[in-house]
């Protein structure tokens, strides 16, 4: 039983590692050998729990989507079942930005690697990605049905900008220029109230 015990937090510290790594240096830059040294440990010691460094980073890249997904479904829940609709969506993005650009290394690992990660690993993160994907959907839609998003938008559409765009936070956010929070409410307005002038 502690053997078991010690071999799953064995596992757990390559992953936490492999993302550090991922997000921090890049895919190119992490190695077997680089995790290994991190941990003070074999190279021999990593293979022990994964057959690959394929095996590794898609485990990894997995990971950070379903910890997103989560930060971003509990949010939406603890409104409770009558919260409008546009409120489930804000609390939806404060979530999931508080997941890529806070210490959560995973969620960002995946957004800074998943296009530079070999077909096979892209091709099994699809099926987690497809799953969030598919949540942020119902959201619009449940939204859109209830009149708080306009019927001419092309929900697929407006779902891609809107996870693309917060996404794409992790490359220029600065922490130095607001909160987290702040970038979460700007968002927010930007996506249901849009930049122009009302008459």
């Amino acid at each position: 039983m502690t053997t078991t015990k010690k071999s799953v937090n064995t596992r757990q510290k390559i992953l936490d590692v492999c993302a550090r790594w991922l997000r921090e240096q890049g895919l190119a830059f992490t190695s077997m050998a680089n995790i290994a040294a991190d941990l003070g440990v074999k190279t021999s010691s990593i293979y022990y729990h994964f057959e690959s460094k394929d095996a590794l980073v898609t485990e990894t890249l997995n990971i950070g989507i379903e910890m997103v997904h989560e930060d971003v479904r509990t949010a939406v829940e603890e409104l409770g079942p009558d919260a409008p609709h546009r409120e489930r969506i804000r609390a939806g993005i404060k979530a999931h930005l508080r997941a890529t650009l806070g210490s959560n290394d995973y969620s960002a690992a995946n957004i800074l690697n998943y296009a530079h990660a070999p077909p096979g690993v892209r091709e099994q993160n699809l099926i987690v990605r497809a799953a969030y994907g598919k949540y942020w959907g119902s959201l619009l839609e449940d939204a859109q049905h209830n009149n708080e998003i306009s019927p001419d938008f092309n929900l697929s559409i407006t779902r891609m900008f809107l996870i693309g765009a917060l996404n794409w936070s992790v490359e220029w956010y600065d922490p130095a220029k607001g909160s987290v929070d702040d970038l979460a409410e700007h968002v927010y307005k930007l996506f249901v109230n849009g930049v122009a002038i009302r008459n």
